[in-house]
């Protein structure tokens, strides 16, 4: 291998990376707050470069039904507890208002929005909002159905759910697709020439968008009241409760951006490879390795652990391609290792 080659596969790697650092923060974000280790991120992933795709080729997204679906199924869940709790009757009206508008008539009106406007040619970043608008929802919704109710499990019980709202979306997005991949147009046909390193436009969107999203976040939990009330809640969810923190509000606003953050990456990576319905599994499993190196707590060690795993990834295809996933999933059992050795602690020592 000479310096070339080296230096073509650092950015692939690095660009790779900064998708699987944006998941990862995700990850984080999500088990913090609410102590679920979200592994359907990835589908949040196909589902938004698989939706892109479709309003680019003026197809419209099945997305749109599923959103719909999903919408419903919230309000009846919402009106059952109007219903079995009494005290809750005393604002029925006010609350049955705000349950039409946010579970039934905003995904009406983004499926209006979207079947008025998918047969034309959009720009760019109409695109990208209207995919956006439609995938960034579906967070909350399924932290409402699938978690809200259970939100006070053991961490156990919260996976094997995770698992299984995982399989569900799969078959979803299946359904949805087809077994068929998409890839998206770029963001840019650029080319810069750096020595003998050529890089193209998109890897620099890629990095672009991730160094801004993780500087984002970074003034988000440090200068918002509502960050800040996130970073109490993953703390110490007892004491956030106790100050006057709506912990469930709290979880709907981690799923919402793990959802926001999830399908972005879905948009940045759809240019460089093929989606398939189930691809961002594996996409998302890479970032959960990033996350695991940051301990499920740590945001920049889970991005340093993500660009690792990208750069790992790089080298491996070129020396191993074969082993390349087994070379990546590999480097999570020394990190394990390592973090049981070094903090041994158990969950009855903890109550």
């Amino acid at each position: 291998m000479d310096l070339s080659i080296a230096a073509i596969l650092a950015q692939d790697g690095i660009t790779t990376g900064a998708i699987y650092a944006l998941l990862a923060l995700a990850l984080v974000l999500v088990f913090s707050v609410t102590r679920v280790i979200f592994i359907p991120q990835g589908e949040f992933v196909s589902y938004g470069a698989l939706t892109l795709a479709a309003l680019q080729t003026q197809k419209f997204p099945a997305t749109c039904w599923l959103l719909m679906a999903m919408g419903a199924a919230c309000f009846v869940v919402e009106i059952a507890g109007l219903v079995r709790h009494p005290e809750r009757r005393r604002h029925a009206a006010r609350t049955l208002v705000m349950l039409v508008g946010k579970y039934l008539l905003f995904p009406i009106a983004v499926y209006a929005l979207t079947q008025g406007v998918f047969l034309h040619p959009l720009p760019m970043i109409a695109q990208i909002a209207l995919t956006l608008l439609i995938v960034i929802p579906m967070g909350p919704f399924v932290y409402r159905l699938a978690y809200e109710p259970i939100a006070e499990a053991t961490t156990l019980l919260l996976l094997i759910v995770a698992v299984a709202v995982h399989f569900a979306m799969v078959g979803l997005g299946l359904v949805m697709f087809g077994a068929e991949g998409s890839r998206t147009t770029a963001f840019s046909d650029a080319t810069f020439n750096l020595g003998t390193l050529s890089i193209s436009g998109q890897s620099l969107w890629v990095v672009g968008t991730a160094v801004v999203l993780i500087g984002a976040l970074y003034l988000y939990f440090d200068r918002s009241i509502s960050g800040k009330a996130l970073r109490a809640t993953s703390v110490n969810r007892l004491g956030a409760r106790l100050v006057g923190i709506g912990t469930t509000q709290a979880g709907r606003l981690a799923f919402t951006l793990a959802a926001g953050l999830g399908a972005l990456c879905g948009i940045l990576v759809a240019p460089l490879t093929t989606i398939y319905y189930d691809s961002g599994f594996l996409i998302g499993l890479k970032g959960f390795v990033g996350a695991i190196i940051g301990g499920l707590v740590s945001y920049p060690l889970a991005a340093a652990g993500s660009i690792l795993v990208g750069l790992l990834e790089s080298y491996s295809s070129f020396w191993a391609s074969a082993y390349k996933e087994v070379i990546v999933f590999t480097l999570i059992i020394p990190v394990l290792l390592w973090r049981s050795l070094a903090s041994p602690h158990s969950e009855e020592e903890e109550e």
